[in-house]
Protein backbone atom coordinates (compact mmCIF):
# COMPACT_ATOMS: atom_id res chain seq x y z
CA UNK A 1 0.00 0.00 0.00
CA UNK A 2 1.19 3.70 -0.77
CA UNK A 3 -0.19 7.10 -0.63
CA UNK A 4 0.67 10.54 -1.57
CA UNK A 5 0.59 13.26 0.73
CA UNK A 6 0.89 16.71 0.72
CA UNK A 7 2.88 19.04 3.04
CA UNK A 8 5.73 22.19 3.41
CA UNK A 9 3.99 22.92 -0.56
CA UNK A 10 5.50 19.39 -1.92
CA UNK A 11 3.74 16.29 -2.79
CA UNK A 12 5.80 12.65 -1.46
CA UNK A 13 5.10 8.84 -2.34
CA UNK A 14 5.39 6.57 0.90
CA UNK A 15 4.83 3.15 1.86
CA UNK A 16 4.90 1.79 5.08
CA UNK A 17 8.71 1.43 6.42
CA UNK A 18 9.53 4.43 4.06
CA UNK A 19 12.78 7.19 5.43
CA UNK A 20 11.66 10.76 3.81
CA UNK A 21 13.06 13.99 3.89
CA UNK A 22 10.43 16.47 4.46
CA UNK A 23 10.27 20.26 4.98
CA UNK A 24 11.12 21.29 8.61
CA UNK A 25 7.64 20.61 10.82
CA UNK A 26 7.65 21.72 14.27
CA UNK A 27 7.84 18.29 15.97
CA UNK A 28 10.67 16.75 17.96
CA UNK A 29 12.65 13.77 17.59
CA UNK A 30 10.34 10.83 18.14
CA UNK A 31 6.82 12.55 17.90
CA UNK A 32 4.23 10.85 16.25
CA UNK A 33 2.70 13.21 13.26
CA UNK A 34 0.18 12.73 11.27
CA UNK A 35 -1.03 14.14 7.54
CA UNK A 36 -4.18 14.37 6.71
CA UNK A 37 -3.52 15.92 3.10
CA UNK A 38 -3.50 12.57 1.42
CA UNK A 39 -3.91 13.03 -2.55
CA UNK A 40 -4.00 9.51 -3.71
CA UNK A 41 -4.05 5.85 -2.03
CA UNK A 42 -2.96 3.12 -3.96
CA UNK A 43 -3.53 -0.65 -2.55
CA UNK A 44 -1.89 -3.37 -5.83
CA UNK A 45 -4.39 -2.72 -8.62
CA UNK A 46 -6.93 -0.40 -6.91
CA UNK A 47 -6.26 3.13 -6.62
CA UNK A 48 -8.43 6.01 -4.92
CA UNK A 49 -7.97 9.56 -6.04
CA UNK A 50 -9.29 12.25 -3.95
CA UNK A 51 -11.10 15.20 -5.42
CA UNK A 52 -8.62 17.24 -3.95
CA UNK A 53 -7.99 15.02 -0.59
CA UNK A 54 -8.77 11.17 -0.38
CA UNK A 55 -12.14 11.40 2.02
CA UNK A 56 -10.64 10.07 5.69
CA UNK A 57 -6.82 9.27 4.19
CA UNK A 58 -3.95 9.71 6.80
CA UNK A 59 -0.80 9.20 6.65
CA UNK A 60 1.40 8.68 10.08
CA UNK A 61 4.63 8.64 10.62
CA UNK A 62 7.54 9.08 13.25
CA UNK A 63 10.54 11.68 13.75
CA UNK A 64 13.46 10.26 13.14
CA UNK A 65 15.96 13.41 12.96
CA UNK A 66 15.66 17.13 12.64
CA UNK A 67 18.66 18.46 10.40
CA UNK A 68 20.14 20.30 7.93
CA UNK A 69 21.03 19.74 4.16
CA UNK A 70 24.48 19.41 2.32
CA UNK A 71 25.39 23.61 2.17
CA UNK A 72 24.46 25.60 -1.16
CA UNK A 73 26.88 27.76 -2.42
CA UNK A 74 25.54 30.25 -4.57
CA UNK A 75 28.29 32.59 -6.41
CA UNK A 76 27.84 35.53 -8.58
CA UNK A 77 30.99 36.87 -10.69
CA UNK A 78 31.31 39.75 -12.86
CA UNK A 79 34.34 39.81 -14.86
CA UNK A 80 36.73 43.02 -14.98
CA UNK A 81 33.80 44.67 -12.68
CA UNK A 82 35.38 44.21 -9.24
CA UNK A 83 31.92 42.08 -8.29
CA UNK A 84 32.12 38.94 -6.81
CA UNK A 85 29.50 38.04 -3.97
CA UNK A 86 29.78 34.32 -2.25
CA UNK A 87 26.58 32.68 -0.52
CA UNK A 88 25.57 29.64 1.44
CA UNK A 89 22.54 28.08 2.31
CA UNK A 90 21.55 25.40 4.46
CA UNK A 91 18.33 23.74 4.28
CA UNK A 92 16.43 22.47 7.87
CA UNK A 93 14.18 19.29 7.06
CA UNK A 94 12.81 17.03 8.99
CA UNK A 95 14.03 13.22 8.46
CA UNK A 96 10.22 10.78 8.86
CA UNK A 97 9.64 6.97 9.07
CA UNK A 98 6.53 6.03 7.57
CA UNK A 99 4.28 4.07 10.13
CA UNK A 100 0.82 3.32 8.33
CA UNK A 101 -1.59 4.44 5.73
CA UNK A 102 -4.94 4.87 6.39
CA UNK A 103 -6.78 5.01 3.48
CA UNK A 104 -10.29 6.13 4.64
CA UNK A 105 -12.10 3.03 3.40
CA UNK A 106 -13.35 2.17 7.84
CA UNK A 107 -16.04 4.33 7.81
CA UNK A 108 -17.18 4.55 11.28
CA UNK A 109 -20.35 4.71 12.65
CA UNK A 110 -22.32 8.56 13.09
CA UNK A 111 -22.86 9.37 16.44
CA UNK A 112 -25.82 11.63 16.58
CA UNK A 113 -25.63 14.04 19.95
CA UNK A 114 -28.54 12.87 22.54
CA UNK A 115 -29.13 16.91 22.83
CA UNK A 116 -29.64 19.44 20.57
CA UNK A 117 -26.62 21.36 21.10
CA UNK A 118 -27.82 24.64 19.12
CA UNK A 119 -30.74 26.79 20.44
CA UNK A 120 -33.56 27.66 18.70
CA UNK A 121 -32.66 31.47 18.68
CA UNK A 122 -29.14 30.74 16.63
CA UNK A 123 -31.08 28.63 14.24
CA UNK A 124 -33.62 31.69 13.78
CA UNK A 125 -30.88 33.94 13.06
CA UNK A 126 -28.99 31.54 10.87
CA UNK A 127 -32.31 31.04 8.37
CA UNK A 128 -32.43 35.24 8.66
CA UNK A 129 -29.19 35.46 7.46
CA UNK A 130 -29.58 33.04 4.53
CA UNK A 131 -32.92 34.66 3.44
CA UNK A 132 -30.92 38.08 3.19
CA UNK A 133 -28.33 36.52 1.14
CA UNK A 134 -30.78 34.64 -1.24
CA UNK A 135 -32.80 38.46 -1.47
CA UNK A 136 -29.30 39.97 -2.22
CA UNK A 137 -28.88 37.79 -4.95
CA UNK A 138 -31.78 38.06 -6.56
CA UNK A 139 -31.20 41.90 -6.26
CA UNK A 140 -27.83 41.79 -7.76
CA UNK A 141 -28.94 39.66 -11.01
CA UNK A 142 -31.80 41.72 -11.71
CA UNK A 143 -29.30 44.96 -11.78
CA UNK A 144 -27.47 42.96 -14.63
CA UNK A 145 -30.79 42.28 -16.57
CA UNK A 146 -31.04 45.59 -16.32
CA UNK A 147 -27.79 46.66 -17.74
CA UNK A 148 -28.11 43.87 -20.66
CA UNK A 149 -30.93 45.56 -22.01
CA UNK A 150 -29.70 48.68 -21.65
CA UNK A 151 -26.83 47.79 -23.93
CA UNK A 152 -29.24 46.16 -26.41
CA UNK A 153 -31.24 49.55 -26.92
CA UNK A 154 -27.77 51.61 -27.39
CA UNK A 155 -26.86 49.08 -30.01
CA UNK A 156 -30.24 49.04 -31.66
CA UNK A 157 -30.22 52.83 -31.72
CA UNK A 158 -26.69 52.70 -33.35
CA UNK A 159 -27.71 50.37 -36.13
CA UNK A 160 -30.67 52.79 -36.60
CA UNK A 161 -28.22 55.41 -37.39
CA UNK A 162 -26.16 54.19 -39.23
CA UNK A 163 -28.80 52.84 -42.05
CA UNK A 164 -29.99 56.21 -41.49
CA UNK A 165 -26.74 57.89 -43.02
CA UNK A 166 -26.13 55.11 -45.87
CA UNK A 167 -29.72 56.46 -46.64
CA UNK A 168 -29.20 59.99 -46.60
CA UNK A 169 -25.74 59.23 -48.74
CA UNK A 170 -27.45 57.00 -51.35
Amino acid sequence: MYAVFRTGGKQYRASKGDTLKVEKLDAAEGDKVEFAEVLLVGNGASVKIGNPLVAGGKVQATVLTQAKAKKIEVIKFKRRQNYYRNRGHRQHFTLLEITGIASGAEKKAAVKPAVDTVPEAKKASAKKAIAKKATAKKAAAEKTTVKKKATKKTAAKKTAAKSAAKARKE
